[in-house]
């Protein structure tokens, strides 16, 4: 095969389609690590054939997306396209358990609540305590959200009606900016603020997972727990996180809506 660059300089400048065929099938096996990386976390009934097909569309819009001039890691950008294409081709035909996605909602919900109310991530009793369920129970939820996909690229409407995805803001210079929606620094530093927001061993792996490319079990290797304890720690992460920005998010929107009528406004939950 030509040599990479030479393939993306005739593909992106030239629009040459036999170099562009080239590089899809180049990182075609991209595809399988995303697919294998997931699967373990959802239902066995899904074919692992119909997840390759979902995440090589993934791979393609990648492809054809990237600008190799930013000097980023195709990499990284092409797996972020690839897992949120298969959950969104997921998510529209309906194939992942509507108790897990329940769950995965009200547990957002609740961190939402009190992070606004205690000004702080709420610890694991409050947020079960909100929802009226032991703490086994919360426990349970938790675990059960993996099969709900909780994930960074899963989007995220802000209050003004934009959606985006946190995986798109982390401090991972390999990914591209969301410029077109948002100011990427400003969002940035929401996002490294609620990061910074989660317990230390929840911040190791939030970077290994997204940025080190890391699986699960080699993440629990890493921290000296199990697999699905990592599951947990992964959704539990994800949940507060967006729960983080969102309470942020309505917060700023009170806070301008306050100051065009001329009255008070409090300051934003640190």
């Amino acid at each position: 095969m030509d040599d990479l660059s030479d393939l993306w300089r005739r593909f992106t400048r030239q629009a040459d389609r036999q170099a562009r065929e080239q590089l899809i099938l180049h990182y075609a096996p991209l595809v399988k690590y995303v697919v294998a990386r997931l699967a373990f976390k959802l239902p066995r009934s899904l074919e692992v054939e119909d997840l390759l097909g979902y995440g090589l569309i993934g791979l393609i819009e990648a492809v054809d997306r990237f600008d190799p001039e930013r000097g980023v890691k195709f990499e990284t950008f092409a797996a972020c396209r690839i897992r949120g294409q298969i959950i969104d081709t997921l998510r529209s035909l309906d194939l992942l358990p509507r108790s897990a996605r329940h769950h995965a909602r009200e547990i957002e919900k609740a961190m939402g609540v009190l992070c606004q109310s205690l000004g702080r991530l709420p610890e694991d009793a409050e947020v079960a305590g909100y929802l009226k369920i032991g703490l086994d129970t919360y426990h349970d939820w938790l675990r059960d959200t993996g099969w709900a996909v909780v994930s960074l690229d899963q989007p995220f409407v802000a209050d003004d009606g934009e959606t985006y995805a946190l995986q798109d803001s982390l401090e991972d210079t390999t990914v591209p900016s969301l410029s077109e929606q948002l100011d990427g620094r400003e969002l940035k530093q929401q996002v490294v603020a609620a990061i910074l927001a989660l317990p230390e061993r929840e911040q190791v792996m939030i970077s290994l997972y997204y940025t080190d490319g890391l699986t699960m079990k080699e993440i629990g290797q890493v921290l000296g727990v199990s697999e699905s304890r990592v599951s947990q720690m992964h959704a539990k992460a994800v949940l507060a996180l967006r729960a983080l920005m969102r309470s942020r998010h309505e917060t700023d929107s009170v806070v301008h809506r306050r100051r065009q009528a001329n009255a008070p406004a409090y300051a934003a939950v640190p």
